[in-house]
């Protein structure tokens, strides 16, 4: 079994170039790439991380496309569209040991309707069983708002609109987004 388990992690290490997957129910989930406006708004996510981390330190924040391992039942792996991690960073080029304290999940066109919904809620359940502390669901395509998922009450969003800063207590004190920095420009 464990021989099997290691066989599926070293499947993630040769996705091809550039590539996406996650270890799902024993089988390597490959996640397409995202639009513009998705990866634009993961991208504003992760470098407003990335000061939070040169700011006030307490760990990492992550890009997308980072590989973070956990040991869940049915979940070998985490692959947020940005992410904060607290640990130490294994030599190389390693995936990360363990969820990470947050992670933004952006939606992508193909992450609506009921199936969709049903896949992200137990994503998110996995996330908070590995031990994240908050998930973030970013929706920049159809209600333009930021869901803010915490492990104390996981099936209680908070929501942020676009002229409001989204926080991801209690994992990032005194982190907060503005919501508008990743929001595409109103039609008028």
């Amino acid at each position: 079994m464990a021989t099997q388990a290691e066989a599926r992690i070293a499947d993630l290490y040769r996705v091809p170039e550039h590539g996406k997957a996650e270890l799902v129910h024993g089988d390597l989930i490959l996640m397409s790439p995202t639009g513009g406006i998705p990866g634009r708004a993961s991208g504003r996510i992760y470098r407003s991380l990335d000061d939070y981390e040169r700011e006030v330190g307490g760990g990492y924040a992550f890009p997308d496309n980072v590989g973070f391992l956990v040991d869940l039942p049915h979940r070998r792996s985490f692959s947020p569209d940005a992410a904060f991690w607290v640990g130490e960073i294994p030599p190389g080029g390693q995936f990360l040991p363990g969820a990470p304290i947050f992670a933004a999940e952006v939606r992508s066109e193909t992450d609506y309707g009921p199936e969709a919904e049903l896949a992200m809620a137990a994503k998110r359940a996995d996330y908070f069983a590995a031990g994240a502390l908050v998930v973030w669901d970013v929706d920049v395509l159809r209600s333009r708002e930021i869901r803010v998922y915490r492990a104390t009450r996981p099936g209680e969003p908070e929501i942020f609109h676009r002229d409001e800063r989204a926080d991801a207590e209690p994992a990032l004190p005194e982190w907060t987004f503005a919501v508008v920095e990743i929001m595409p420009p109103l039609r008028r």
